[in-house]
């Protein structure tokens, strides 16, 4: 079942979705899912080409940024930016819990120049916590030191 949680008014983040949950997305407006999951994460997982293949017979687009545990990358951080700066409407972005897509989105706002305090602001009203990348966001902003 669904859990969207609202970040922005163009952005939802979720944990793992389901290929039956893409008819939900479509419901809500989305009209582009970012999968920040690597496939083969854990066993009961959903392949990615799964919910591609949703997402296209619904008229959605859909990208592919996965993030292991291991944490982000800079081209990671680019490539959801430049997916957001495309999206025509709502875009869900999902992994296993929502955290890791959460905090990609608030790596690319920062380095985009948005406010710190306003990017957790917002995650933390979508239920997501983005302290243990507080001091990123800060460098990424030019805020640190402030």
């Amino acid at each position: 079942m669904a859990d969207f949680r609202k970040i922005t008014e163009t952005l939802l983040a979720s944990p793992q979705i389901e290929p039956a949950d893409v008819a939900a997305a479509k419901a809500e407006g989305v009209t582009l899912i970012i999968n920040n999951r690597p496939d083969g994460e854990a066993p009961d997982q959903p392949d990615s080409s799964a919910i591609e293949s949703a997402a296209s017979d619904a008229g959605i687009d859909y990208v592919a940024i996965p993030v292991s545990g291991g944490g982000f990358s800079q081209p990671q951080v680019d490539a959801m930016a430049d997916a957001l700066a495309k999206a025509d409407g709502k875009v869900l972005a999902f992994c296993r819990s929502g955290t890791r897509s959460t905090f990609l989105w608030a790596l690319a706002q920062a380095k985009a120049g948005a406010d710190p305090d306003e990017i957790a602001s917002k995650a933390a009203a979508g239920g997501y916590d983005v302290s243990p990348i507080r001091q990123t966001l800060d460098m990424l902003s030019g805020s640190a030191g402030a």
